[in-house]
């Protein structure tokens, strides 16, 4: 029997013990259209969102690529566990002028991710792969169904070493990874200094760069949000409790995690 998904803002709570949510700081670029769903939650719950990405990537040159001696066409496979994965993967295909097979399968840690490849291929005629909860385990799940032995090529930053290679190294799948970007720390002390009502992180190197930032940082009542089970992990592997955590079924993305937990929380301070 699976394990019941907890709903994000559906916990009890002593009558008057929350105070309304009025400031998110979310570790990501502000969105480029003011059609951004997080533009529409600041409407309905009378919200700031503020929006400043905790690490900033670089990609890695064509030519440091091929120090890694990697051939893409010795692959039947490939596993993205985020956009930028997916973002410099591409680069370094466009870059280096790689032809890249139609019959390349592309296993995806969450459905978001997965449509993301839209970007950059025809999805409907690609052989797209995606884990039914946004789980490293569920994903592995779909893999094991697939008879052919595969084998997996991992774009990754230069600093990732996580719990998917855990997974595909205990499962004794084939696998190679390969470093196509790098990030970097971003100076967010200003950000922090605010103190808003909530953080919400999208990657580990999130999480990395808030004690970067602030080294004695305290949670004392912050609510944190994370994106994606390698996020969330490290949110907890950090010490922090985590409030809002995304995606689970019927909570997609995060704009609806945050939305279902505003919607929640407004109810129970009422």
């Amino acid at each position: 029997m699976s394990k019941a998904v907890k709903q994000p803002g559906t916990e009890k709570v002593k009558e008057g013990s929350l105070k309304p949510i009025k400031s998110v700081l979310v570790a990501q670029p502000r969105p480029e259209s003011e059609k951004s769903p997080y533009f529409d939650l600041e409407k309905k719950y009378n919200v700031t969102f503020n929006f400043c990405p905790f690490i900033l990537v670089e990609g890695v040159p064509g030519k440091d690529f091929r120090k890694q001696k990697v051939d893409i066409h010795d692959y039947s496979a490939i596993i993205f566990n985020s956009r930028n994965a997916i973002d410099h993967f591409f680069r370094i295909v466009e870059e280096l002028k790689i032809k890249i097979s139609p019959e390349m399968k592309y296993f995806c840690i969450t459905e978001a991710i997965a449509l993301y490849l839209q970007k950059f291929i025809i999805y409907r005629k690609r052989k797209i792969f995606y884990g039914e909860d946004g789980s490293i385990q569920s994903m592995l799940d779909v893999i094991a169904r697939h008879k052919s032995k595969e084998k997996y090529l991992v774009p990754l930053n230069d600093i990732c070493r996580n719990e998917t290679l855990e997974c595909l190294q205990k499962n004794s799948l084939e696998y190679v990874e390969v470093v196509l970007y790098r990030t970097v720390i971003n100076d967010v002390k200003e950000e922090l200094k605010k103190k808003p009502d909530m953080i919400v992180f999208f990657t580990p190197g999130g999480v990395k760069s808030l004690f970067h930032n602030d080294p004695d940082f305290v949670q004392n009542g912050t609510l944190i949000g994370a994106f994606g089970p390698i996020t969330s992990k490290a949110v907890e592997d950090a010490g922090l409790l985590l409030d809002i955590k995304a995606p689970i079924p019927n909570v997609p993305s995060m704009p609806s995690a945050l939305d279902l937990f505003l919607a929640t929380r407004n109810k129970a301070i009422k």
